[in-house]
């Protein structure tokens, strides 16, 4: 396995936004590399407790390995959604959790996992080792399903013309390569706009990979699942790295501050509604600008941070 590297995005603002308690309890819902969990970890007492989910049998080698001088950091092969689940019986009792979402650098750049437009690998993008892969989809679904997913999922506007190309394509030699899916959809594109700064495949392969992985469903209910963990006062810091990401977290957080929905002119509640958490950012947090010199991931990052009532 090549070397798990990945540079932690947002690294003290998470740190400071968790607010840790060392005899706490937290979770990351995102573990990768661990670069976050071992700041975490580092600062824990030993009656303290770091709970860390990934479902990439990579990611969980590599944290396993970072994390053995933490005997309080347990690392759990599960997807985070399933963490009310996994970690059932602390209901009520995490003072903090972090999720930290899209694709990790490592998974970029290991060309045979296939989430790279730009190297040859086989067409997978799975974060786990089972399931659905890129190449099953775009040799199988039906045109109206693969527009649906590039809008929705990548906001690719010339996903009529994408579609129409990986079909034709397909009915002549199935897709296996990421190479000939970025070639056929680059040929889908007026010449003018090939030529531009962002290559043309990008969010096609965004899309697709949302979608193979489920990543809307299961941050939706993740974002359920770990904030009924979360005792009175625990903080839940969430990193978005794309608009349809961060339209869900900002939804959620919004929900959660919202009291009284009973029209204004009844006497009094009925509604029973009342807010469950309060905002310590009202505005998402961005790198900075030294931050996103060295690390060019960190630059569409948008941190959220809540805190339960």
């Amino acid at each position: 396995m090549a070397e798990f590297e990945h540079i932690p995005v947002l690294l003290n603002e998470v740190i400071d936004g968790l607010n840790i308690d060392p005899d706490g309890i937290y979770i990351d819902g995102t573990v990768g590399g661990a670069g976050h969990s071992y700041e975490i970890a580092r600062r824990l007492n030993p009656d303290g407790r770091l709970f860390c989910f990934d479902k990439d049998p990579e990611a969980i080698e590599a944290a396993t390995a970072r994390l053995s001088g933490f005997p309080n950091a347990k690392v759990i092969r599960s997807d985070y959604r399933d963490a009310g689940m996994v970690l059932g019986d602390m209901k009520g009792k995490v003072n903090g959790a972090l999720l930290d979402l899209g694709v990790s650098s490592h998974q970029l750049d290991v060309a045979e996992r296939g989430f790279s437009y730009a190297k040859e690998g086989n067409l997978d993008m799975r974060m786990s080792d089972s399931g659905m892969t890129a190449a099953d989809a775009v040799n199988t679904l039906p045109f109206e399903e693969l527009c649906r997913i590039l809008r929705e999922y990548g906001e690719e506007k010339y996903a009529p013309q994408i579609a129409s190309r990986i079909i034709a394509r397909r009915e002549q030699k199935e897709f296996t390569t990421t190479t000939e899916l970025s070639d056929v959809i680059v040929s889908a594109f007026p010449p003018a706009l090939r030529r531009k700064e962002k290559h043309p495949a990008k969010k096609t392969f965004q899309a697709l990979r949302i979608y193979v992985n489920d990543e809307m469903g299961a941050l939706e209910e993740g974002l359920n699942s770990i904030f009924d963990l979360l005792a009175p006062k625990g903080r839940f810091c969430v990193i978005t790295f794309h608009s349809i990401e961060d339209r869900i977290v900002k939804q959620f957080f919004a929900k959660l501050q919202q009291g009284c929905t009973c029209p204004p002119e009844f006497p009094i509640c009925i509604c029973g509604n009342k807010e469950k958490a309060i905002p310590i950012t009202k505005k998402p947090i961005v790198a900075g600008e030294t931050e996103t010199e060295e690390n060019r991931r960190s630059r569409s990052a948008k941190l959220r941070i809540i805190e339960k009532i």
